[in-house]
This record gives C-alpha cells, structure tokens and sequence, in this order.
C-alpha cells in the first residue's frame, strides 16, 4: 500500500454550513479525477479527514490540494477490483484510523475503446466493466458494514448512473452493472437500517468529467438534446450530493436512488 499524508494542519476557516461532516472519517474510492476527487474536496471542506483510493498515482495530487486549504487527507494506491489489495487496504486503514464513518464507491469504467452493441460484445468485456463498475463497491462495501453494524452507525453511497434508466446502444454491459448497483444499494439498506447506518446511491447524468470528454461530438451533442437543463452536470454537481447524504440532513434517507441529471430521466 503507497500512502500520502498532508501535514495534520489546522482546518481551513470555514462556513457554519460546510462543517456539517467534522470529525467524521470518509472514504473516497476513485479520488484522482472527475466525481471521485470533486466529492474528495467536497467532504474534506465540509470538514472530514478523507482518505482518497485510486489505482491512478495522480490521487495524491488531490489529498495536496486538499493539504493545500489545510483540510487532512491520505491516498492510498488502490485497484478496487484487487480483492485481496482492497482487504489489505481496509484492514490497515482501519487499524490506524479506528473506524470509516462514510464510505463513497465511485469506481466505475465503461467498455471504452471495446465499447459495442450486445451482439457484438464479448464476455471478457463485460467481465471487466462489471467488475470495476458493480464488484468493487460490493467488495468496498464489504470492509465496512460488520463494523458499521457494531458501531451503529455509518453512510454509504454508491455512485450509480443514468445510463440504466436512459438507455444507450453500445452501453449495454455498463447499463447491466450500474443498475446492479442500484440493487445492491437498496439490499443493503434494508439489511442495515435496523444498525442505524444509511445507504444510498446516486445516478448522475451525463457529467463534465476527463472519461466523458472522450466521447464523440455527435454523441454528445445527442446526450445534451435529451437534459431538459440545456447543460452538462459538472462534478460539483454530484459531490453536493454526496454530502448531502453523507450528512445528518439525511438521516431518515434510506436505500433512495438520487437523479443528479439535470432533468433527463423526465424528457
């Protein structure tokens, strides 16, 4: 495990309301780009110690900025879809930390370059999305929830997406996962409700992120005709969300799929 520390600095002077999260620890998987490291600053101005995970090394250059308003942070190299990294991980994490009070699964990955229509889709492909985009927040998830339990509290949020509820050729595997992942959401929820810990997913829209700018301008242009809003969401849009379950605002908040999609799924 690589670890990265910022120097344990006095907080940032911060608003009365971003302070909602203080003294709570929260774990961001997928923390070097796009939602993963817009939530990681969210949650670190709101006034958590955040623990941010990436197999990308460029996750460190979010705990800096972090360090750099004076909010504490680590990163920790990590493939969320390594079952025996992610264990190892968890349990020295915990270990030093004493406990994870949220967790955030951000990890996801659509078929990229080998992205097709199902009938031309090949097994070891979809093997590879659904293990980033639905397995490792199972396998995330899994760290944490026996001590949530025994602690009687916790927040989980998974990030989900849209693309299950508005349908796209050729995303026909990632659709499959991150519906998956709505599933598992609302299980978990009943399961642990009962121990006073809350999980929730979201469901962005099409988001400004480094992965979406990748898609062609027509694809594009097509996605925008169907957001009501006239826009693209940006990363802030979906970490504002994530704080807002995170939080006590949303305690009474249980197993709810959250559309941050600038109204699409109602075109």
């Amino acid at each position: 495990m690589d670890l990265a520390v910022t120097n344990r600095s006095e907080r940032a002077s911060l608003p009365a309301h971003q302070t909602r999260l203080s003294d709570k620890i929260a774990v961001v998987t997928g923390a070097a780009s796009g939602i993963g490291k817009a939530t990681a600053l969210r949650l670190g101005r709101e006034g958590a110690y955040v623990v941010a995970l990436d197999v990308d090394p460029g996750g460190s250059k979010t705990v800096e900025e972090l360090g750099s308003m004076g909010i504490e942070a680590e990163f920790a190299l990590l493939d969320c879809a390594d079952r025996s990294s992610v264990e190892t991980t968890f349990s020295s994490m915990q270990a030093r930390l004493g406990r994870v009070d949220i967790l955030v699964n951000v990890v996801g990955r659509t078929a990229g370059s080998k992205r097709s229509e199902f009938a031309e889709s090949e097994p070891e492909t979809w093997d590879f999305v659904i293990d980033l985009s639905l397995k490792a927040t199972m396998l995330c998830s899994r760290q944490v929830v026996r001590s949530m339990r025994e602690r009687r509290s916790g927040r989980i949020i998974n990030i989900s997406s849209g693309s299950w509820l508005s349908p796209t050729p050729t995303f026909c595997d990632y659709a499959a996962a991150k519906a998956g992942v709505v599933g598992f959401t609302r299980v978990l929820a009943i399961e642990l409700a009962p121990y006073g810990v809350t999980v929730n997913a979201i469901s962005p829209g099409p988001i400004e992120t480094p992965a979406f700018a990748t898609q062609s301008p027509e694809m594009r242009q097509r996605m925008l005709s169907t957001i009501p809003l006239g826009e693209f969401g940006r990363p802030d849009d979906i970490a504002a969300g994530v704080a807002f379950l995170a939080s006590d605002d949303a305690r009474f908040v249980v197993g709810h799929n959250l559309l941050i999609n600038g109204g699409r799924s109602i075109a």
